[in-house]
């Protein structure tokens, strides 16, 4: 039986066209039971095509005239939605002629494009940008949101942490997440006064759902593995996830300058390639690409756009697993057992202690 068929922004990303096709069959040769809807030039799109055959009897080619630039502004983008190959992707969605959308190209156009075509489940006041990041347990960390929303109040974070729950559930298979805030510290007084909020409100519905609330996180400790869902506000969220990324760019940079440093150097990295190789494959960002704007009335996916063939793959099949799993009806149902009362009456900061209005900070 095929899955809901996934329209592809065949334009988007740093490389186009040729690398999204060539990521669609192989994500194909792993799951026989995808489909596509290939949007962008025909021209450019059935050439690629051509060097991939096994697509053509499970996709269907969309002429777009006009694409996205990763550059392009978010308002003038909004203007082409009806002749661009992203604006034409999510319209699938929204026209249930394609179960959901992948895209690698300009992130807040994606976004902006996405939310306005498809509205917000009911009970979420905004989406957010979830993603895998790689760590020391047996499974990715879910974290969100990573640049939608640069601001956030309490309603928001319990708002993530309920989306990306559910998101731990479908993409790690588990059956209660553990949930924690970032945070500047893990006692209960530090940070925002939103945080704290927000805090409350997760003890409040903790146990009403199939997630554990575990407190605050630090920046440092996202790695080890021992939390499955962390939740920020998208500024925050944003710039600890290039850190790690930069982190992680700086091992691998070290480790190959040191393996050719010298002949006895050159001699151990052939002893050890089996444990260098473990270490490139856990780090590469191909590996746990595909986020997710999670909170949408409809799947859309993004890609990385520096993404390999491979990148885009895991992104599809990301895609497909959400739509298997039913995402959105799970979000939706979760709202449902919390109760909008309890979202609407966050502590409000008029409620605290004099001492309690002053976030405390690390020296």
């Amino acid at each position: 039986m095929s899955l809901p068929r996934i329209a592809i922004d065949a334009m988007g990303g740093d490389d186009g066209v040729q690398v999204m096709v060539a990521g669609a069959a192989l994500a194909r040769t792993r799951n026989p039971r995808l489909n596509y809807l290939l949007v962008g030039d025909a021209a450019q799109v059935n050439a690629a095509m051509a060097r991939h055959p096994g697509l053509t009897a499970c996709s269907e080619v969309r002429h777009a005239p006009d694409v996205i630039t990763g550059d392009e502004r978010v308002s003038h983008a909004l203007r082409r939605v009806r002749t661009t190959s992203m604006g034409l992707a999510i319209d699938a969605v929204k026209q249930d002629e394609a179960g959901a959308a992948v895209s690698a190209g300009n992130t807040g156009a994606l976004m902006a494009m996405a939310k306005l075509s498809l509205g917000t489940l009911p009970g979420i006041d905004r989406p957010a940008l979830a993603a895998l990041v790689p760590t020391l347990g047996a499974h990715d960390l879910v974290m969100l949101d990573l640049g939608a929303n640069t601001a956030c109040d309490a309603r928001n974070l319990v708002q993530f942490a309920i989306m990306g729950a559910a998101y731990a559930r479908i993409v790690n298979g588990l059956a209660s997440p553990r949930v924690r805030l970032l945070n500047i510290g893990s006692e209960e007084t530090k940070g925002t006064g939103d945080l704290r909020d927000a805090a409350a409100l997760l003890k409040q519905v903790d146990g009403a759902l199939a997630f554990t609330f575990d407190g605050f996180t630090e920046a440092d400790k996202l790695s080890r593995g021992d939390v499955d869902v962390v939740v920020t506000d998208g500024f925050s969220g944003n710039i600890a996830l290039k850190a790690m990324e930069g982190a992680a760019r700086f091992v691998a940079d070290l480790l190959r300058r040191s393996f050719s440093s010298s002949l006895r150097s050159r001699f151990g990295f052939l002893i050890s390639r089996p444990a260098t190789k473990l270490l490139r494959d856990h780090l590469d960002p191909n590996n746990h690409n595909g986020a997710l704007f999670v909170g949408l009335n409809g799947v859309v996916v993004k890609s990385h756009g520096g993404a390999t063939p491979l990148g885009v793959a895991h992104a599809i099949e990301i895609t497909a697993r959400l739509l298997e799993e039913n995402l959105t009806t799970r979000i939706a149902a979760d709202l449902a057992n919390v109760g909008t009362d309890t979202m609407h009456n966050p502590v409000r900061s008029s409620q605290r202690s004099p001492e309690d209005t002053h976030p405390e900070h690390d020296a």
